[in-house]
């Protein structure tokens, strides 16, 4: 039997951009006035959304006033609105909640919400590191020049989305060679540990360490765009899946040799989000959102992904999509910033590119902010 659930989400960085997807007039406000406002206000959670699947209501979505660099930076408050917002979510009937992008990040990915009988929660880092693993092995295989020696680098390897991936690639060895990136060197080494018996693995705290890699992707929890032209070998494809955003366009025009691809993306047509959106087009979502609304069309009870998930949840989140196959629930056809993109094409145009950026590090503790 179906439930309900909510999803919640933030502004991100440029808040009157994400704000005017509540109502559009708002977009006219500087974002200088919404940085102090919702940092000195005590704003309460918005229901911004309806969600239809299926031409049936099945939930809402909950926004968190409280922008990333907000959450980022006084994750102590911004834990406190995340908990007001699973409030109202309960207060809402719904019976299943899914952390949005940083709003998983101050819970610990969920941990502080464990205590709760009342609803259960998921950060939806399971299913997402499902669809970012579909993704990595399809650009793997027709979009990446070298796919019969692959050098793939995960930035934010020790993340619970990033620790989920790197493990996947290892089971099989989809990669010949990883590099992991990150700032708490303690649970890098690990990590490479770990899954080094698989696989060749090296560890690296600054950005450099990508300049070699043939596919990078991107698994941070930083309000930044970290990743530079300067950091990317001639003809490298990036797969960003992080929310906000770890690229800008500008990479686009700086490397026109180099492809990047939206992570994290879901197809699941009949999506439609009522009164709202959360800057996808109806009929997508990102699959931590598709995470939640899995467990709520499957009739899920009680927590689901909390920290970090293992490889046997993020296999149990494929079984409940399949399950869900004629709904969707499959990873999107690439796009990169939301165009569509045709890969053999995109693999052409790269051969051609001409720039190449000069490498240079950037201390990864300085600047990446990674997911629990």
């Amino acid at each position: 039997m179906s439930s309900t659930f909510a999803f919640t989400v933030h502004p991100r960085a440029r808040l009157g951009e994400d704000l005017a997807r509540i109502w559009s007039p708002l977009a006219r406000v500087p974002d200088s006035v919404y940085d102090t406002a919702l940092r000195r206000l005590p704003l309460p959670p918005v229901t911004m959304a309806g969600i239809d699947i299926g031409g049936e209501h099945v939930g809402h979505v909950v926004l968190v006033p409280y922008g990333a660099r907000h959450l980022l930076g006084s994750p102590g408050e911004g834990r406190a609105r995340v908990h007001r917002a699973v409030d109202k979510a309960r207060a809402l009937g719904c019976d299943v909640v899914g952390l949005g992008a940083l709003t998983a990040t101050v819970t610990a990915g969920g941990v502080s919400l464990r205590s709760r009988t009342d609803i259960g929660v998921t950060n939806g880092n399971a299913f997402t590191a499902a669809i970012v693993d579909d993704q990595a092995r399809r650009l793997l295989r027709s979009a990446v020049d070298h796919a019969a020696d692959p050098h793939v680098a995960i930035v934010g390897a020790t993340g619970s989305v990033g620790a989920a991936v790197t493990r996947l690639l290892a089971r099989d060895r989809a990669a010949a060679r990883l590099t992991l990136v990150a700032r708490a060197t303690g649970r890098l080494d690990a990590l490479a540990a770990e899954v080094g018996s698989q696989v060749p693995t090296t560890t690296s705290t600054t950005m450099d360490a990508v300049a070699t890699a043939d596919l990078v992707i991107l698994l941070t929890a930083s309000a930044d765009a970290l990743l530079g032209a300067q950091h990317l070998a001639p003809g490298a494809v990036v797969l960003d899946a992080t929310q906000p955003r770890n690229t800008s366009p500008s990479l686009l025009d700086e490397r026109p040799d180099v492809l990047v691809v939206d992570g994290g993306v879901v197809d699941i047509p009949s999506l439609r989000l009522v009164g709202g959106n959360i800057g996808l087009p109806d009929g997508r979502s990102y699959a931590c959102f598709a995470e939640t609304a899995l467990l709520a069309l499957t009739g899920h009870r009680g927590h689901f992904s909390i920290g970090v998930p293992t490889v046997e949840l993020v296999d149990r989140t494929r079984g409940m999509a399949a399950d869900l196959a004629h709904l969707g629930f499959r990873a999107a056809e690439p796009t990169t910033f939301g165009r569509p993109v045709t890969l053999g094409r995109a693999v052409a145009a790269n051969r051609l590119g001409t720039t190449v950026g000069t490498t240079r590090g950037t201390n990864v503790g300085a600047a990446l902010e990674l997911a629990s």
